[in-house]
């Protein structure tokens, strides 16, 4: 039987995170240069290798760590690539990940080894090998997601107001929503607490402040946010 093992051909594992950030007006994606990157105009997902004594999500949280001082955010597993040209040196297959965070909540802690720096998804800069065939497959899933599931409520600070969850999802899905009707059909989700204070320095007024239902969310994760256009293109 160890002899079946040693015959097999041996390859490397990468983990690479696709950390998309909200800054309140558009949707960016954190990219790094680590070093393997030859051309200084191109730039990398968040990435690294597996070690032997690891599994997957350890590895991932480690190299995020290393590469951005980033810690204790949530990393789903989205998919594997493994097309045997996807890097020229060596046969590498590698696993995804993808996190959403709001860009003022966390502060950067670069490596000196390092470089990294957020991109607005519009002005995105040349990749490494297939890392624009990742962040594509990652939007897409995002906004599948996003269309039945709250989870662009991670990119928003704890307490926001219905302008700002319009900005969001406008960000995601790269298109327009009508004021009237997006805040009539968020509010019918049922996914909104309206808090008593409001936004100051905005407008005279102020807009109320809302906060996500955690409790109502856990109880029920299928929900169907049906402001999001030509939803039935994401099932």
């Amino acid at each position: 039987m160890l002899d079946l093992y040693l015959k097999q051909t041996k390859c490397l594992v990468a983990l690479d995170s696709i950390i998309f950030g909200f800054d309140g007006e558009e949707l960016k994606l954190l990219l790094v240069k680590r070093g393997i990157e030859q051309e200084k105009d191109v730039w990398s997902l968040m990435g690294g290798w597996l070690k032997p004594d690891e599994s997957l999500n350890e590895a991932a949280e480690r190299i995020l760590f290393e590469l951005t001082g980033l810690n204790n955010i949530y990393l789903e597993q989205l998919s594997t690539f493994g097309d045997p040209k996807r890097d020229p040196v060596e046969r590498t297959v590698s696993v995804t990940y993808k996190a959403l965070i709001n860009v003022s909540d966390y502060d950067l802690n670069i490596s000196e080894k390092y470089q990294a720096r957020w991109f607005s998804l519009k002005k995105l800069p040349e990749l490494l090998f297939d890392h624009e065939q990742i962040v594509r497959h990652a939007i897409d899933r995002l906004r599948s997601k996003a269309a039945f599931h709250p989870v662009g409520f991670e990119l928003l600070p704890e307490k926001f107001t219905i302008p700002q969850i319009q900005t969001l999802y406008e960000a995601i899905f790269d298109s327009k929503f009508d004021k009237r009707n997006f805040s009539r059909k968020i509010l019918a989700s049922g996914l909104l607490v309206k808090l008593e204070e409001k936004q100051r320095g905005f407008s005279k007024k102020g807009a109320f402040l809302y906060t996500l239902d955690k409790s109502k969310y856990e109880k029920n994760t299928s929900y169907n946010l049906y402001f999001v256009p030509n939803v039935e293109s994401l099932i």
